[in-house]
């Protein structure tokens, strides 16, 4: 009788176990999705010194003389998005996200 007490005892250690990988693993998907959701400000350093703006429209083109209509980080070589995404990372912004519709200086079109 007391084997079947530790095996009962055994498969509920197993099933805590199991339970705490599992939880571990839902909060750490649960983390990284909120530093993925965190998105660049324009009024941070970085992007103010790098003119980044979440729509590209609004770039100041007479101080980033480099910006040209149409441009904006969905096409550039660096955007981690898709094409089509709203938001998606950038290498400049580790940890953030920038529009698919903004633009910073550091824009180069994708080949």
């Amino acid at each position: 009788m007391k084997k079947n007490h530790i095996d009962i005892g055994r498969r509920e250690l197993l099933k805590a176990g199991s339970l705490a990988v599992v939880s571990a693993a839902i909060a750490g998907s649960v983390g990284n999705a909120a530093a993925q959701s965190a998105r660049v400000d324009e009024k941070d350093a970085q992007a103010s010194s790098l003119g980044y703006r979440h729509d590209a429209t609004k770039v100041d083109k007479v101080k980033f003389a480099k910006y040209q209509a149409g441009q904006r980080c969905a096409t550039c070589t660096l955007y981690q998005g898709k094409p089509a995404d709203a938001w998606g990372g950038c290498p400049i912004f580790p940890g953030k996200q920038v529009a698919g519709k903004g633009w910073c200086s550091a824009y180069v079109k994708k080949a």
